[in-house]
């Protein structure tokens, strides 16, 4: 009887999974031999991690902050059939937003250079400052900024602190978060976790709020990897340090990542009114690169984050140069690596050669061989755990965020990027693209045949459960 019920209800699951709107079938052929293989085991995992569902009442209050929004530009009509054009036009079908000039950008240096930066423009807000990240720790640079925070609140800056409920658990469990709270900063934890067994029967328990977003005075806003911790990052020291990118940009692209930062915040504090800062107009344009928020989510079409990355990959002639710490790869953008380099594009790919998830890590590296063999340059850096995420393509366009080439990324994570059009700073961010290349190895096809069969049957073993990572 018992063997009889477990049999039924694999069969009932993987019927689920074969009904299962948007997937890959990759993902589809992973989840029914975990169902098969895994006796009980295989469908607790697929009935608690199995679908990208967000809880009813979450997914309420999420659309309930969207639609408070002052509505969004129609699509533009100006998009030019170039390259840019080309790519901003993918951006705004996933994130509403349509490029916009006048902006300017600087590269921060390193991680003590980005929270410096910050804490300076905190210190000189007028208006208000919001902060968003995924992982805060109370260490030296998480609570430099919250001391910021505090002195901006207590001579009267409007500040908002969100911070995920999983990520920044250390800080909002210390005092510091109270003190914050205290001194007038509102605070909030995006996507609270509550009682684990309760939300796994009604949704996903691991959707994350991996955004990291600062916005000043509707002017001045952040964009790249660093979280609100040092690049020491003391809960994983032994991959320190954490090599991080991030860009401070000014002009009317801050306004979308307000936009991004409201919506997020109104799903928690749904209390407060933003509408004045989201319809305050902006200052008139000057000089400076185009550029659009591409923010997504859980809640988006799955496929949003690979077209980003598979479209800038296709639109290279020259050259593609891509860094992230967590490569796991749908078919189609493995595919758009191969094909680049087949055409005769200079694809460089750069991974950390230590990864802190070491099933990450050996699925990455299941995908070396396929890639090296079309032609990719593929490195692992040596320095540290290498966490930026950026794309730079013929010298001309950039995109930089959070969003890692993984599927948390691509299904699981609210992630936010910036793609631009400009020379200077995608030259700029081609140089530490180089800087990374000189403390890297270059993997080449004997190494990858070199290795012992072993660590190849684990490589591709965890490369199976790459869809489920």
């Amino acid at each position: 009887m018992l063997i009889a019920g477990h049999a039924l209800i694999q069969g009932a699951l993987i019927l689920r999974v074969l009904l299962h709107p948007n997937r890959e079938p990759s993902v589809r052929l992973t989840w029914i031999i975990v169902i098969l293989v895994l006796p009980v085991f295989g469908i607790l995992t697929y009935l608690v991690l199995g679908e990208a569902r967000m809880r009813p009442r979450r997914l309420a209050r999420h659309r309930a902050a969207l639609a408070r929004l002052p509505p969004l530009a129609v699509a533009s009509d100006s998009f030019t059939d170039d390259q840019p054009g080309l790519l901003f036009r993918v951006g705004q079908s996933i994130g509403g937003f349509a490029p916009v000039g006048g902006n300017a950008a600087l590269l921060m240096a390193d991680a003590d250079d980005t929270v410096a930066q910050m804490i300076a423009d905190i210190d000189a807000a007028q208006n208000h400052v919001h902060l968003m990240c995924y992982i805060w720790l109370p260490d030296d640079s998480g609570t430099r900024l919250a001391h910021a925070l505090i002195g901006a609140a207590q001579r009267g800056v409007t500040c908002r602190a969100l911070a995920d409920d999983f990520g920044a658990r250390a800080m909002i469990r210390h005092p510091l978060w109270a003190q914050m709270q205290a001194a007038g900063v509102r605070v909030a934890r995006s996507l609270p976790i509550g009682n684990v067994l309760l939300q796994a029967a009604f949704g996903r328990i691991d959707l994350r709020n991996h955004r990291k977003i600062v916005v000043i005075d509707n002017h001045i806003t952040y964009c790249g990897s660093q979280n609100c911790a040092d690049a020491a990052f003391l809960p994983k020291a032994r991959f320190a340090p954490w090599v991080d990118v991030m860009l401070r940009l000014t002009g009317p692209v801050a306004r979308q990542n307000q936009r991004v930062f409201a919506a997020d915040w109104l799903a928690e504090q749904p209390q407060d009114d933003l509408m004045a800062l989201l319809s305050a107009p902006l200052a008139p344009l000057g000089a400076g690169f185009p550029a659009q928020v591409i923010a997504m989510g859980p809640t988006d079409r799955p496929t949003a984050l690979p077209e980003v990355f598979a479209a800038l990959i296709y639109a290279a002639r020259h050259d593609v140069t891509v860094t992230t710490p967590y490569y796991v790869p749908v078919d189609a953008l493995q595919s758009a690596l191969r094909a680049a380099a087949n055409r005769g594009v200079a694809v460089t790919l750069i991974l950390p050669a230590r990864n802190d998830d070491f099933a990450v890590a050996a699925a990455s590296r299941s995908h070396y061989a396929d890639l090296i063999g079309a032609g990719v340059r593929l490195f692992e850096y040596k320095t540290g755990l290498l966490h930026a995420k950026t794309v730079t393509v013929d010298g001309a366009v950039s995109l930089i965020g959070s969003a890692n080439m993984d599927c948390r990324s691509f299904a699981l994570n609210f992630e936010n990027n910036i793609l631009l059009s400009d020379v200077n700073i995608t030259a700029a961010l081609r140089q530490r693209q180089l800087a990374f290349l000189a403390d890297s190895t270059l993997i080449t096809a004997d190494a990858v045949r070199a290795w012992p069969w072993h660590r190849q049957l684990w490589n591709n073993a965890m490369a199976i459960l790459g869809p489920v990572l």
